[in-house]
């Protein structure tokens, strides 16, 4: 059976110990950002003081979907989703979306990255006193790893491509060590890998948390995302509602595990995988650019779980952008309203950034494909918001002028009432092996992965439950660690 490496490095797990007696950290658990009634009250009184992006390690304890939705000083409430509208979306399926704004970062993505630092951290596998700790992504991870970097005072390198939004530029100068910028776009994944190992080659001492392959990420998101889920169906679901599945675009394939837990608990439901139509590498193989940030591309994450994944939906990024500007531009917020959209859903749709927005295309290929009526229920994430892509609407209103009436009008008929089932492809065992098969190309030829690893991981039957098993096991291990931290 398959597990993350948890064997315990004393002197090193020590030096971590004082390191986080000196900066005042006490580490959450899982059960903790699933539940943040079993957070400490004196961790709650002291996040009343504190700002939600500040440099504070209270704020550990605000890594889950649970936050109260305000810039500073908030508890913690239900999860925070929403439901859109048919008038929005065109389809009579109901789409629930969790919102990912309310996290520290204003991005879920912080939860992944400190669910592959904490087993690192509270093992003394990584040794925060001595390493750099290495984030490679196309966005918002590296993001999570030098906010949780900057917590511990130890050195980060942030890892994204040139391409990115200046947003995630400007607050990395902040706050990350170094800011390492790679060439290309959001697809240029395999130039962060060539970085990755031109840094492991350089003699430094360091320590790479790469997304792609840490199953922390899966972890994370199978357990904490994937109960979130499950509370917002609790809550939302009405007499005869049906849960039909999730969609997510594959990025890290860290969000798309949360399926995996979904589908345990409804054996008939759906996992929608999706990607950029201009880089459609699971539908045909394919390679590209593309301008939906925060979900890369032209490979197969190593902790995809492909043998799970039913349907493969590529969207086009014009969509992706030229909705952007219909749900942010004033002109089309009215003509959305003039269509039927409630002022409440008018008011949030800032909370959708570029991969959010993607994600719900997918969610509305999905209800289509299958015919679903309105007691259809699918759920999917919007990873961050808008506030990450101000830059990108303002070189829009440069390069294409002003957001008109008629833009709007050819955006909602085109993007939204018109959207089709088109590039979208049902799998069969054989496709979702072939993409499987697609690992072995970027993992075992490049990354050093084995052929015997990517063959048990699929033909094993328990290999990916190994992992979604070791929360628990986790968790005792941070408990003991903040014991001896001694500030509970």
């Amino acid at each position: 059976m398959a597990s993350i490496d948890l064997t315990i490095h004393p002197e090193r797990r020590k030096r971590a110990i004082q390191r986080a007696r000196e900066r005042n950290i006490i580490i959450p658990t899982y059960a903790q950002m699933k539940d943040p009634a079993k957070i400490p009250a004196r961790v709650k009184e002291e996040l009343s003081r504190i700002g939600l992006w500040d440099l504070h390690p209270r704020n550990l304890f605000r890594i889950t979907w649970k936050n109260q939705p305000q810039a500073s000083g908030g508890g913690f409430g239900g999860v925070n989703y929403l439901e859109l509208p048919s008038s929005l979306t065109g389809v009579p399926a109901r789409i629930l979306v969790l919102v990912g704004k309310w996290f520290p970062t204003g991005a879920h993505k912080v939860g992944a990255a400190f669910s592959c630092l904490a087993p690192r951290l509270v093992t003394g596998q990584f040794d925060p006193t001595t390493q750099k700790a290495v984030w490679p992504s196309t966005g918002n991870y590296c993001r999570g790893g030098a906010y949780d970097s900057a917590l511990l005072a130890c050195d980060s390198i942030a890892i994204l491509p040139e391409g990115m939004s200046k947003e995630r530029f400007d607050w990395l100068a902040k706050v990350a060590g170094e800011t390492i910028k790679t060439p290309g776009s959001e697809s240029n994944v395999k130039e962060i890998f060539d970085k990755c190992w031109e840094l492991r080659n350089s003699g430094q001492d360091l320590m790479i948390f790469d997304q792609f392959q840490e199953f922390g990420n899966y972890l994370w998101h199978y357990e904490v995302t994937g109960h979130a889920m499950e509370e917002v169906l609790l809550a939302a679901l009405r007499p005869g509602d049906r849960y039909r599945g999730m969609t997510s675009a594959t990025g890290s394939a860290g969000t798309i595990a949360s399926g995996d837990y979904m589908k345990q608990l409804f054996p008939e439901s759906k996992i929608a995988a999706s990607e950029a139509l201009q880089c459609p590498t699971l539908l045909e193989n394919g390679f590209g650019a593309h301008r939906i940030e925060g979900i890369g591309d032209k490979h197969i994450p190593w902790i995809h779980n492909t043998k799970n994944t039913d349907l493969i939906a590529a969207i086009d990024d014009n969509a992706v952008v030229n909705l952007a500007r219909l749900f942010n531009e004033p002109v089309g917020k009215k003509y959305l309203a003039s269509k039927g959209v409630p002022e409440e859903t008018l008011s949030q749709l800032g909370l959708l950034g570029f991969s959010g927005i993607s994600n719900v295309l997918t969610a509305i290929k999905m209800a289509k494909y299958y015919e679903m009526g309105e007691k259809d229920v699918i759920i999917t994430v919007l990873t961050d918001s808008m506030e990450l892509y101000q830059s990108r609407l303002h070189e829009m209103h440069e390069e294409f002028g002003a957001y008109s009436e008629t833009d709007a009008a050819a955006d909602y008929a085109h993007w939204l009432m018109g959207q089709s089932t088109d590039n979208l492809l049902e799998l069969r065992y054989t496709d979702r092996r072939r993409i499987h098969n697609l690992k072995y190309y970027t993992w075992v030829e490049q990354q050093g992965k084995t052929y015997e690893e990517i063959q048990s991981m699929w033909y094993e039957e328990d290999f990916w439950t190994g992992f979604q098993q070791q929360a628990d096991q986790i968790d005792e291990l941070i408990a003991d660690f903040n014991q001896e931290v001694g500030l509970l």
